[in-house]
């Protein structure tokens, strides 16, 4: 097996440094100092032509003059020398470089040419590198201090990535006074070529590494990042402080929707999507590394808090409720164990008061019967200096009934010089401190919150009841007609066409270019209508008075056309004014709602939802989400709004048909999967009237895309591109599909249909149960980095899937590995060869070179079939397992 393309970084067996130096208080000396005092046990070379040695190492005046392999480069030269440096270090065999030279982009053009230049070095030479502007790595397992750092880091389990090399000193420092270890520390500097994407990936298969930390100025490669974070944040927690919260991108937009959904909306979506934490400040990053580096996750939400001053209880209380949270509820045994030392005045709630005269033998009873008590799912102890607490005591008698419990407990001891020593005794014996109640209940629920959070994305969705019909050719010859007119803001008529191609209900709409056409078209329509202006230069219909409603007859709608028409030309005299829509008047809505989408530059289309009407972007109900939807991500959409609590039915308003709403949000979000075209879409209002929905009013602002759906996307839908119809020997019609997260009970059916010897071929153990921890492993797949094939059933036969095909690549995208199971009543039928033929197609067209699979030695059917399919086959060592390779690329080398 070849090693991770990253591990240059954190695991070489040789470093050079490429201007290193005797001078003291230069950036030369520093790193050759760092990597000998942090007992890096690997050889190191410095590289500088002036010196013979340095720092009692042999000095070399190249790279191609150390003779001997060398696996990372660490670069402290003036930058523009950087490149010729790269280059080198490619003829010399490194794949790894860390650029802690300055200049980059962050000095302007000259500065950008500058990385362009590197750039292109590190490709031609097979290089990866981390930064320039980089402040450097230290991996604490391996003892490599490849930094500029003056302190090193203990080790622990904690990843921490920082694009701020100002703010990594800052990290250091805190973490050497709170006791807390790092698995890998990184400073990525400008972020010219290994980014976060790269990092997570690597990241996410370190086993040391159990939560990832990041600081982030700026994200590039959005889609990669996405990819990378959606499979990692499954396994371990990843917390985020993202800066800069603009909403220029919002001001510049022609809808209602674009207005709403800004910059910030975006990557607060993107991360809720892939399972990531994100906090606001450095003092919550700060707490929730502490915590994450310290202890493990709640199981739960349940909280206990212990106190000695009721208004610090008080303050805990009220930052539970912020989180819409309360105190777990006292259960009667406990009460009655409480009792039995506490004194006859205490709370007797919880939080659970000790009052001021609490002792440390007190403070103890109370922290065992917490961490007991099966209900709390989590404990904070609050200590404030009294005249009767000895919070060192407190401190020294609690460590060891807190050590190596599986809850997590917080300490907060407020104070100053008083609390110090305790303070130390907590961090020492590796127990959270925090100095303040609601940055403790804040760090417990941002816990909290993440893995509940994990478990809704892990929800298996529940299967649309019809197919989802739309009209993909209808929408597309409007677009196109459209765009060929060189339309980039459509009317609400063309609008309506496209989202009711789409099955988006719409109210009958007619234009109408006159007064006399104005009134036959309400005639044919059915009084009372409404009529709007019909301009593609006018997007807010109501800021001109271009809307009148419940016109009865031919003479009001007669007037109302010639009212409208006068207003908008005196107010847009330079307008484009086609005439008017006549549409039906729809009953007095229940409730009106926005729905909609808009592409951002770096995450592409965003999917709003919320309260609508002329006040939508005042209310500011409304919630954002990435597409591609399904009807779960639909529905989680909707309870993320205030109106939706309206929708649930309230007083004399009726409950909503929420499947059918989120059935339109899953068509709005195929519309604009399907169409990179798409840069706005406004539905404004969507109104509910007794449970029906309709779009009364729309809009969709368009312009050519060179970005072929559905590469403008950041999450890669379902890739329909792959279904195909087949027969098996003996007649079976079949469809091969990818795997969908809906199709959870499919596949236990299939795992329920293997032997056990066909359980034990595919996953080298018998494996009685499935949980759907196991099962969503199979069915929710980031289509980006893995596919499973499915064989289903057709007519006349019932629906049952007989086997799948899986490929799963690997984090550089050159390899991938392959899987085929079929069960066992449509074995010998020719399934599992048609399934591998698919996936080895499928490799191909995802661009990797190498498709391997792993094989027990018994397994001989699967054997025979691989050989029979081009894989050449090796023995392990103990010959138990034979793995099977293909390389991809070899016909089109020949």
């Amino acid at each position: 097996m070849k090693k991770p393309l990253l591990d240059c970084f954190f695991k070489p067996e040789s470093v050079a440094v490429i201007g290193a130096s005797r001078t003291e208080a230069t950036v030369g000396r520093f790193l050759v100092d760092h990597l000998k005092e942090g007992g890096f046990s690997g050889a190191i070379y410095p590289i500088n032509p002036k010196y013979p040695e340095i720092l009692g190492l042999k000095a070399y005046p190249a790279i191609a003059a150390v003779g001997a392999p060398i696996d990372l480069a660490v670069i402290a030269i003036p930058i523009r020398d950087v490149p010729r440096a790269v280059t080198e270090c490619g003829d010399a065999g490194i794949t790894g470089a860390i650029i802690v030279s300055v200049g980059g982009q962050e000095t302007g053009e000259a500065g950008k040419d500058v990385e362009a230049a590197i750039k292109e070095a590190a490709a031609n030479a097979g290089v990866r590198y981390i930064g320039p502007n980089s402040m450097g790595v230290l991996s604490p397992y391996f003892h490599l201090r490849a930094t500029l750092a003056h302190t090193g880091v203990p080790t622990g389990n904690l990843a921490f990535i920082s694009q701020s090399g100002a703010l990594s000193y800052s990290i250091l420092s805190w973490a050497a006074r709170k006791n807390i270890g790092f698995s890998h520390f990184i400073s990525v500097g400008n972020m010219g070529d290994v980014d976060f994407g790269d990092l997570i990936d690597y990241l996410g298969n370190e086993e040391k590494a159990r939560s990832i930390v990041i600081y982030m100025e700026t994200l590039t490669r959005h889609r990669k990042f996405m990819s990378a974070a959606r499979s990692v944040a499954r396994v371990k927690p990843i917390i985020v402080i993202k800066t800069g919260r603009g909403q220029a991108g919002a001001r510049a937009a022609t809808s209602h929707t674009g207005a709403i959904a800004g910059e910030d909306a975006a990557y607060n979506a993107a991360f809720r999507r892939a399972g990531i934490i994100r906090v606001d400040t450095v003092g919550q990053l700060f707490d929730c590394a502490e915590a994450l580096g310290k202890v493990k996750r709640p199981t739960g939400g349940n909280l206990a808090i212990i106190t000695n001053a009721g208004g610090a209880g008080v303050m805990a209380v009220d930052a539970l409720g912020r989180w819409e949270m309360e105190p777990a509820p006292l259960g009667q045994e406990t009460l009655q164990k409480l009792d039995g030392f506490l004194p006859p005045h205490w709370s007797r709630s919880n939080p659970i008061d000790l009052l001021g005269t609490a002792n440390p033998e007190t403070y103890l009873k109370a922290v065992h019967l917490a961490l007991e008590t099966p209900e709390f799912h989590g404990l904070i102890i609050i200590l404030t200096p009294q005249a009767l607490t000895d919070p060192t005591g407190v401190a020294k008698i609690i460590v060891p009934e807190i050590k190596g419990r599986a809850k997590p407990v917080f300490a907060v001891w407020m104070g100053g010089d008083e609390v110090a020593p305790g303070i130390q005794i907590l961090n020492d014996a590796g127990i959270p401190t925090f100095e303040t109640p609601e940055q403790a209940v804040d760090t417990f629920m941002e816990m909290y919150f993440y893995s509940r959070h994990l478990k809704l994305l892990q929800e298996t969705p529940s299967r649309m009841t019809r197919e989802l019909n739309v009209d993909t050719s209808k929408a597309r010859a409007f677009l196109e007609q459209c765009l060929g007119r060189g339309e980039k803001v459509l009317t609400e008529l063309e609008s309506k066409a496209i989202l009711s191609a789409y099955g988006i209900p719409v109210n009958p709409t007619v234009a109408a270019s006159s007064a006399p056409e104005a009134a036959r078209v309400a005639k044919d329509l059915g009084f009372p209508v409404v009529l709007k202006i019909n301009s593609p230069d006018i997007t807010h219909k109501s800021e001109v008075r271009g809307v009148r409603f419940y016109l009865r007859n031919e003479r009001e709608v007669t007037s109302a056309y010639h009212q409208i028409m006068e207003e908008a030309r005196a107010k847009y005299s330079q307008a484009a004014i086609l005439g008017v829509t006549v549409q039906t008047q729809e009953s007095q809505a229940d409730c009106d709602l926005i729905l909609g989408s808009k592409r951002d530059p770096d995450f592409g289309p965003l999917i709003l939802f919320g309260q609508g009407g002329v006040f939508a972007g005042v209310l500011e109900d409304w919630a954002v989400d990435l597409p591609p939807l399904n009807l779960l991500l639909a529905h989680r959409l909707i309870q993320k709004t205030r109106i939706y609590r309206v929708l649930q039915g309230y007083r004399s308003i009726p409950p909503a048909n929420l499947d059918l709403l989120a059935e339109i949000l899953v068509r709005i979000s195929q519309l604009v999967t399907d169409f990179p075209e798409i840069q706005e879409l406004d539905i404004n209002p969507l109104m509910l009237t007794g449970g029906r929905l309709v779009a009364v009013d729309a809009r969709l602002v368009v312009e050519p895309s060179t970005v072929a759906a559905p590469r403008h996307l950041i999450i890669s839908p379902y890739p329909n591109q792959h279904e195909s119809y087949w027969m098996l020997r003996d007649g079976t019609p079949i469809i091969l599909r990818p795997v969908k997260p809906e199709d959870e009970p499919l596949v236990e059916k299939l795992l329920q249909n293997c032997s056990e010897e066909t359980i034990y071929f595919r996953y080298f153990r018998l494996i009685k149960k499935w949980t759907h921890d196991m099962l969503i492993r199979f069915t929710q797949n980031d289509y980006d980095r893995e596919i499973g094939l499915m064989a289903i059933g057709q007519p006349p036969g019932p629906e049952v899937m007989m086997g799948v095909g899986r490929m799963v690549m690997d984090a550089d995208r050159d390899s991938a590995e392959f899987a085929v199971i079929v069960a066992d009543p449509w074995q010998g039928k020719g399934l599992g060869p048609k399934l591998l033929e698919r996936v080895i197609d499928i490799a191909r067209e995802n661009g990797v070179r190498l498709l391997y699979g792993e094989v027990l030695a018994q397994n001989q059917p699967m054997l025979e079939m691989v050989r029979r399919a081009g894989f050449s086959l090796k023995k392990d060592a103990n010959a138990q397992i034979v793995r099977a390779e293909m390389d991809l690329w070899a016909g089109a080398r020949g």
